[in-house]
């Protein structure tokens, strides 16, 4: 079997395989050069970000630095996407994030992972679970996301959770571990903060 097809089947291989380190380096090179656009590059952010991706839709943000195991060569991100201050993107193999969503500041998205056998981890065995998170989300600043996870459409990930099983759509979810504290309900239409009032003009 080819190693690339574990990076994505979920098997256990070794990552310091030559040709994939190689494969790897290049990806990191368009990262380093994204990480180093100034402010007003926006336009050659994007261009970056267009090579970087696996896939990446109209009116992304991505605030720079951003950190990715693989220069995001295996990220899927829809449109109208906003990530904040030092996303780091374990991205060994494929995250996938749905149009519309916002990631706050410090959030980690992990895809690998390593056996608990100390045997095993003693010589760098590596394994990858996919992530997929949903349309319209809210990911808070601080969040962890560890390997295999859903998160469905339209959910708030409260600040600093750690995401260890997957959370339904339509949720506020929040804790270490990440717990459903409650539905998206009728008073978050009247309400966005604590008391204050949703009075667009």
């Amino acid at each position: 079997m080819d190693i690339r097809e574990k990076l994505h089947n979920g098997d256990l291989y070794l990552p310091m395989d030559e040709q994939l380190m190689h494969e790897q380096m290049k990806c990191m090179e368009r990262l380093y050069d994204f990480n180093l656009t100034r402010p007003l590059e926006q336009e050659r952010r994007q261009e970056l970000l267009k090579e970087m991706f696996a896939e990446i839709g109209e009116g992304c943000y991505i605030e720079p630095p951003l950190r990715a195991n693989w220069g995001g060569h295996h990220v899927h991100f829809g449109k109208g996407i906003y990530a904040n201050f030092n996303l780091t993107l374990v991205d060994d193999t494929h995250i996938h994030v749905g149009d519309y969503t916002m990631i706050g500041p410090n959030v980690t998205i992990a895809t690998a992972g390593h056996p608990i056998l100390p045997e095993l981890r003693e010589q760098a065995y590596q394994y990858n679970a996919p992530v997929h998170i949903g349309k319209n989300c809210w990911i808070g600043a601080g969040v962890i996301i560890i390997p295999g996870i859903t998160i469905g459409d339209n959910s708030v990930i409260g600040a600093g959770s750690i995401v260890t099983k997957d959370i339904p759509a339509g949720v506020v979810a929040v804790g270490n571990p990440c717990k459903v504290m409650r539905e998206i309900n009728e008073r978050d239409r009247e309400y966005y903060f604590r008391d204050r009032k949703i009075e667009l003009e």
